[in-house]
């Protein structure tokens, strides 16, 4: 007999050995007809798979989380059932679902074209259509190497050479395609449905190594409806508008070259944005009661050593060559500030009544970040973050935890992001330090996020080796997600640099150090903000507040006085008195993402007022400059993220 517990707590018995389909059907044929896998004891499952001892169970149907994987995971299979029906001199490789979607990798002599991926899409959807069941089958092992040499399919006994002894190989079969794959899998082709596309291809070496051939990757998306897939696609269209990197040229505010690869070249305008967000978030940590430092670019190897991170970081890491008359010095341009602060804190002795003691730095730091993963002013090489560690004693993780989520909301809602993800993340399976002390961190960072009032979504094992942290997500205009700011309760490193502080028992103690960030690398906030505005920035984030552009000659000399007047109330202003016809003035600066364009005629010289257009709006509207310029002003100092004009 087996006993087979339901979410809801109810029990079904069954006689011997039961499958999923069949525990779905014993509830109701309509279920079984709807369902996708099984859940057992936490292990997704194919329907068809028996169970044969006692186990809690649940059935997939959709809109279930385990949908998407799902489909997307049948998605690529079917892929590359259409590729090899189309083109049968292909082998394919490896096909697993990924965030919004699937690929497979081929290996293919003859480039695949757009051409080609209108005619692989195609015959998917026949497949589907055919409704093929989709079986997992155990094979021997020497078998299934044997079948797919002479298949011609040398990739995929490689793979199965490389597994451990111990490994069940498991095919998938649907229609004549077959499979090495590890499942879980629908029952059938028909349960992906029609809302996919195919969207690239691009280039991928075999298992990632360089050193390995160049195979061919199709990248496709699935979604488990039609209105899904559309506004997906719509967001990749709205992405695709706002690109820091387009809008970052016609802004002028930064270029990139391949002269300095993975770092930033910024113009004018670009650094007076970086400054107005650097200054922003320094003028918070000062009223925080933040201790600013700055600490080398150039350090030891021996102090990376002794904190760990030349273990763990050592192939990210920029180094010097040795010198001749010291040959075991080599020093490393830093990747984190971590053990720099550490080095602060130790200088001269402490007390818990010098506890908390938060250290801040804008520090520069360079990561080796391999070339094909850099992308704009998103992921560089060179890059400053406002990083900061708050030396406390334990029985201060709680309160200075909350003290820095209030902070982190306060600042991101001045950015004008209210949408907050937070995911906690606990011990990783390798960890440094004892399960007391996890215990301890976990406790407190909970608590905390709590008080601070925090949703916690959990991150299974994903904390750091040294101490579990928070993820502060932001989701932008256009609904993607951004990872920013983190904090992270470390015991760990203290220990290794020799931190100490005197407690009140006259005895000497290890203070806990919380490393945190809010914006992260200034760089890739930047580019968020960039591309969360389409370029159009608050104004008191804009580094050009607004144009004065002339409509006739007469009115240059207005137009002087009007700049002038607004400056004097603390704006950046700029003067177009080009020979250019003023749609065509209007056209240029807002191309150029300019918050306001001001337009001089002779009329408005006369009446001593501007003809005002905003980016953002079809209409405009006539101000006093003494009007104008207040309004602005006091926008900037109340840093207004919206408004009707």
């Amino acid at each position: 007999m087996i006993a087979l517990t339901l979410p809801d707590g109810a029990v079904r018995e069954f006689d011997g050995p039961v499958s999923g389909f069949d525990v779905a059907k014993s509830i109701s044929s309509s279920l079984a007809k709807k369902s996708f896998a099984i859940i057992v004891n936490g292990e997704v499952r194919d329907l068809a798979r028996e169970i044969d001892t006692d186990a809690t169970i649940e059935i997939v149907t959709k809109g279930h989380a385990e949908v998407l994987p799902l489909i997307r995971h049948d998605c690529a299979h079917v892929m590359a059932e259409a590729v090899q029906e189309l083109y049968p001199d292909t082998q394919v490789t490896i096909g697993p679902s990924i965030e919004n979607g699937f690929y497979y990798d081929f290996a293919r002599e003859t480039p695949f074209t757009p051409d080609d991926l209108v005619k692989i899409e195609k015959q998917m959807h026949k497949i589907i259509e055919r409704n093929e069941p989709i079986v997992r089958e155990v094979w021997d092992r020497n078998e299934a190497i044997k079948f797919f040499l002479d298949k011609g399919e040398k990739y995929k006994a490689e793979i199965i050479r490389d597994l451990p002894e111990t490994e069940t190989i498991t095919c998938y079969r649907q229609g004549d395609f077959i499979d090495l794959c590890r499942g879980p899998h629908a029952p059938s082709t028909g349960k992906i449905g029609k809302a996919f596309k195919l969207m690239k291809v691009a280039g991928a070496y075999w298992r990632g190594n360089s050193d390995n051939e160049m195979l061919q990757r199709i990248y496709g998306t699935c979604w488990e409806s039609k209105e899904d897939l559309d506004a997906y696609l719509h967001m990749l269209e709205e992405a695709e508008k706002r690109d820091h990197r387009r809008l970052g040229r016609e802004m002028d505010l930064f270029h990139m070259q391949e002269e300095a690869q993975g770092s930033v070249f910024w113009h004018d305008k670009g650094l007076k944005l970086y400054r107005k967000v650097e200054t922003y978030i320094r003028d918070r940590l000062d009223a925080a009661g933040y201790q600013e430092v700055r600490t080398p670019q150039l350090v030891d190897r021996v102090l990376w050593e002794k904190s760990g991170h030349w273990e763990k970081f050592r192939e990210n890491m920029f180094t010097t060559t040795p010198d001749e008359d010291d040959p075991e010095k080599v020093l490393a341009l830093k990747p984190m500030n971590c053990p720099c602060h550490v080095q602060i804190f130790r200088l001269g002795s402490k007390s818990y009544r010098d506890l908390p003691l938060r250290m801040a730095e804008f520090g520069c730091c360079h990561r080796n970040e391999p070339s094909g993963g850099l992308h704009g002013i998103m992921r560089v090489r060179q890059f400053i973050q406002d990083d900061a560690h708050i030396f406390c004693t334990e029985d201060q993780i709680v309160s200075e935890t909350k003290i820095f989520c209030d902070l982190l909301k306060s600042v991101y809602k001045d950015f004008g992001f209210t949408d907050i993800l937070v995911k906690f993340s606990d011990r990783p399976e390798v960890r440094a330090g004892s399960d007391e002390i996890w215990d301890k961190a976990e406790a407190a960072l909970r608590e905390a996020a709590e008080e601070a009032g925090l949703a916690l979504e959990v991150n299974p094992g994903e904390g750091a080796f040294y101490g579990p942290k928070l993820e502060f997500v932001l989701r932008d205009a256009i609904g993607r997600d951004w990872q920013c700011g983190t904090l992270q309760a470390d015991f760990v490193l203290p220990e290794r640099l020799d931190a100490s502080y005197m407690g009140e028992d006259g005895e000497k103690h290890r203070p806990v150090m919380l490393h945190r960030a809010i914006l992260g690398s200034l760089e890739r906030f930047i580019g968020i903000l960039i591309e969360n505005y389409a370029g159009r920035l608050p104004l008191w984030l804009s580094p050009v507040h607004a144009v004065v552009c002339t409509i006739t000659n007469d009115a240059d000399d207005y137009a002087q006085e009007v700049k002038a007047a607004l400056e004097a109330k603390g704006l950046n202003v700029e003067l177009d008195t080009r020979n250019e016809k003023i749609n065509y003035k209007v056209r240029e600066h807002s191309h150029a993402k300019v918050p306001m364009i001001l337009a001089l005629g002779k009329r408005e010289a006369e009446e001593k007022t501007a003809s005002v257009r905003r980016i953002g709006f079809k209409h405009q509207k006539t101000f006093g400059i003494d009007e104008l310029g207040d309004a602005m002003a006091a926008e900037i100092r109340d840093r207004v993220i919206e408004t009707d004009f």
